[in-house]
């Protein structure tokens, strides 16, 4: 960045997919690494799941809209999956109801994105999960990894063994 913090630059246009980035940037100069549109049992999906060196688990759910972050009831699903849980947001975007009793600020940790950087504000507090869960989830996440990684290689390598 220019030296200008996130936290202070102007209102910009940003989409999900820009703050994703951003966010996935900073995770990987902290060898934290994360795939996008993660599913999760019950029919969830995380918009980033990732592994930090440690083992530990983190979701990230990405808000760049003040409506849908606002209508968002379904978040508190997601905390059964992580051993920390972030609310990954646009620089413009109204952070203030973050910190309100209903976003459970206690437990939730805050990052400011765009789609060149990104800026923790307000660190994620570890909630360790059970060994046996958090195996669970790692051992998804590979697979899923290792199923988007075939299909990217051989297009007619579809999961499941069908093909297109």
């Amino acid at each position: 960045m220019d030296g200008t913090s996130l936290i202070d630059s102007p209102p910009a246009q940003a989409d999900a997919a820009a703050v994703a980035r951003g966010i996935m940037r900073l995770f990987a100069r902290n060898d934290i690494w994360c795939l996008p549109e993660m599913p999760l049992r019950g029919g969830r999906r995380a918009d980033l799941m990732g592994v930090d060196p440690k083992g530990q688990v983190i979701i990230v759910e990405i808000k760049v809209a003040r409506g849908d972050l606002l209508g968002d009831a379904k978040w508190p699903d997601y905390l059964e999956h992580c051993d920390r849980f972030y609310w990954g947001v646009a620089p413009h975007l109204d952070r203030s109801p973050l910190e309100s009793e209903a976003y459970q600020p206690d437990c939730c940790g805050v990052i400011i994105a765009d789609g060149y950087d990104a800026e923790i504000v307000r660190p994620a507090p570890t909630r360790a999960l059970a060994a046996a869960r958090r195996k669970v989830e790692v051992e998804r996440m590979a697979r899923i990894a290792m199923r988007r990684m075939t299909v990217m290689a051989d297009e007619a390598c579809q999961p499941w063994g069908r093909a297109k």
